[in-house]
C-alpha cells in the first residue's frame, strides 16, 4: 500500500509531539536545559535512522522545546544543529546499522553517531558561551557528557523498539 503525505505528516508531527513531551514533562525539564543537560528526548534521533523524514521531525521537536524554555537563539542555534549534525551523522553512519557491538546488543551506527552527535554540543556551548556567559570548554564537556550518556541509553531503547515496530514507515 501507497504511503500518503498525509501519514508521513502526521508521524512527522507525532514524532516531533513526543521529543516535545520527552523534554518539556516537568522532571525532564530540569534535566533537559543549561550547561548540564541530559535530554531523554534525545534518544528520538535514532529514528532517523529508520526514516529520514523524521529528522524534520526531531529538528521541529528540538525548536518547539527550546522556544518553549529557553530563548529564540537557542531555537535557531540548537534548530540548525539538530538538523545539520542529525542529518550528516545519518549521512555518514546509516551504513553500519545492520553491525553490532557486545554480542548484538549496541547497534554500532547508533554509537558511532552518539559519539559524533555528542561532540557537535560545540555549538551548544558556543552559543551558551555568549548568551550565557558559561565557559565554553568545561560547557562542551558537560553537554557532550550528558549527550552522549542520553544518546547511549537511548541507542538500546531505541533499537529494541526499531525490532517491534516498524519506524521506517
Amino acid at each position: 500500500m501507497k504511503k500518503s503525505k498525509t501519514y508521513d505528516i502526521v508521524t512527522i508531527a507525532i514524532v516531533a509531539a513526543l521529543y516535545v513531551i520527552l523534554t518539556m514533562t516537568p522532571g525532564l525539564s530540569a534535566i533537559s536545559y543549561g550547561p548540564i543537560q541530559f535530554r531523554v528526548s534525545e534518544m528520538l534521533n535514532f529514528t532517523a535512522f529508520f526514516n529520514k523524514k523524521y529528522i524534520i521531525a526531531v529538528t521541529i521537536g528540538c525548536m518547539i522545546s527550546n522556544f518553549l524554555s529557553f530563548t529564540w537563539v537557542d531555537v535557531i542555534v540548537g534548530g540548525l544543529s539538530t538538523l545539520v549534525f542529525l542529518s550528516l551523522g545519518v549521512l555518514l553512519f546509516d551504513r553500519f546499522k545492520e553491525d553490532y557491538f557486545w554480542n548484538g546488543q549496541l547497534n554500532k551506527a547508533f554509537f558511532f553517531f552518539a559519539i559524533f552527535f555528542s561532540i557537535s554540543m560545540f555549538t551548544i556551548a558556543l552559543e551558551l558561551k555568549f548568551v550565557a556567559e558559561t565557559p565554553f570548554l568545561l560547557t562542551w564537556g558537560t553537554l557532550a557528557l550528558g549527550e552522549f550518556a542520553s544518546l547511549f541509553i537511548g541507542a538500546f531503547i531505541m533499537d529494541k523498539l526499531g525490532k517491534r515496530v516498524d519506524l521506517s514507515r
